[in-house]
């Protein structure tokens, strides 16, 4: 979970790598309507936010053999709508500087968000609390070292199998965003 392009998809697809499990990106299950609104520099309102959400936390939900997704889930509220729906989900919140999160933003190609909705994105954010089931971690580090904080912090607060799977992983029995 975090900001548009602060890493989401690029640590998402390490960890179900890592755990041999499926990766869903949750700008996927966004409707054509809101992906139209924020390719065209409009905020999502809260009406266009819940349902995907749901859709987010069902997705997780279904994934019988585990799955990462990504998505933004920047409220409190939101995590506990996709929790509501997969009770198992674990949050990795990847945490990192506006300026540096823009700069990553604007030299991304083929992406529907502009980096001008970033502002209205950290306004919203509700860092990861410590009463939540997840972990934060510093994304302004070297991209391995974010994937090992994550898996370390994981090995903790998911119930894991010890034997490999067919990716070279190992197992995981929860849901995991």
């Amino acid at each position: 979970m975090g900001v548009s392009a602060v890493g989401k998809s690029t640590i998402g697809l390490a960890l179900a790598h890592h755990y041999g499990v499926r990766f869903i990106d949750g700008d996927d299950l966004h409707s054509a309507r809101s992906v139209a609104k924020m390719a065209g520099g409009i905020a999502l309102e809260e009406a266009d936010r819940l349902p995907w959400l749901r859709e987010c936390g069902k997705t997780l939900a279904r994934a019988d053999d585990g799955a990462v997704l990504a998505c933004s889930a920047l409220r409190r509220h939101y995590r506990a709508i996709i929790a509501q729906e997969a009770p198992d989900a674990v949050f990795v919140h990847l945490d990192a500087d506006m300026d540096r999160v823009v700069v990553r933003a604007q030299s991304r190609s083929n992406h529907f968000m502009p980096s001008s909705l970033l502002a209205s994105q950290y306004a919203l954010l509700e860092a990861l609390e410590d009463d939540e089931r997840g972990v934060r971690i510093d994304a302004d580090q070297d991209v391995d070292v974010i994937i090992a904080d994550a898996i370390g912090h994981l090995h903790n607060q998911v119930h894991l199998t010890s034997a490999p799977s067919s990716t070279g992983g190992s197992s995981v029995e929860a849901d995991s965003p």
